[in-house]
């Protein structure tokens, strides 16, 4: 009894992995490192990178195009799907270090990704647990220092402006990880505020309906996407 119980807990797992890989991992872009403005970066995960949409939008209202290092699958640091939002910062900087203006994300995967498989850290809510476990609140807490740490390395660098899209709520199936996503962004923005780093949080909850997300029930699509990059764009111009 217990060596099928393992083996279902196995397999349940392994299909977990693969609808996960699936979501995240499969698709998007490779690094555009040479532009218009070699001085404006982009960083984060797949919100940006799997349709490339927002990025499209901004060069579009700008009339000029930016360094693109986003990546599908993308933790803040660490990670085994994609080079982490640490490592393509280091990535973009080692290519061209005149970076003035960074427009990023990240955060979310380290939720998410192991929310998908089993979610060991408790962050989905259930029936049975109405609130967030305090295992899931230590993993967003990790994620807001490694944040901090990440914006302040910007900072020291000479990065000028960074602009920090944070998530908007997961609808459908992943509705139930609503309060996890509402900590998580919550944690970015104090990451935003108490880095040394001249960073704007630009939230996006409430903004994006589910209709707008895709069926995956965590990427935006082209009205979706939009949306985001609308939000972005005052800020951004500003900056140009």
């Amino acid at each position: 009894m217990k060596l099928t119980q393992s083996i279902k807990h196995t397999a349940k797992a392994l299909a977990s992995a693969c609808l996960l890989l699936s979501l995240i991992a499969c698709g998007g872009n490779d690094y555009v490192e040479s532009a218009d403005r070699n001085d404006i970066v982009t960083l984060g995960d797949s919100i940006f990178d799997l349709s490339g949409d927002i990025q499209n939008n901004l060069e579009a209202q700008a009339g000029l195009t930016f360094r693109n290092y986003t990546q599908s699958g993308a933790e803040i640091s660490g990670g085994l799907i994609a080079r982490s939002v640490e490592n393509q910062y280091a990535d973009a900087n080692s290519t061209n270090s005149n970076i003035n203006i960074a427009v990023m994300n990240g955060g979310g995967n380290d939720i998410l990704i192991p929310a998908m498989i089993l979610d060991p850290y408790g962050c989905r809510t259930h029936w049975w647990r109405w609130n967030i476990s305090r295992s899931c609140r230590n993993l967003v807490n990790d994620t807001y220092v490694k944040a901090v740490n990440l914006l302040n390395k910007m900072d020291n660098d000479g990065v000028n402006d960074i602009i920090y899209l944070g998530y908007y709520e997961l609808p459908r199936g992943n509705a139930n990880l609503k309060k996890a996503v509402n900590y998580g962004v919550d944690r970015l923005d104090d990451a935003c505020g108490n880095s040394t780093a001249n960073c704007t949080f630009l939230d996006s909850r409430g903004m994006v309906p589910a209709n707008h997300v895709l069926s995956d029930n965590i990427h935006p699509t082209a009205e979706g996407s939009k949306t985001l990059s609308d939000l972005i764009w005052p800020k951004l111009n500003s900056l140009l």
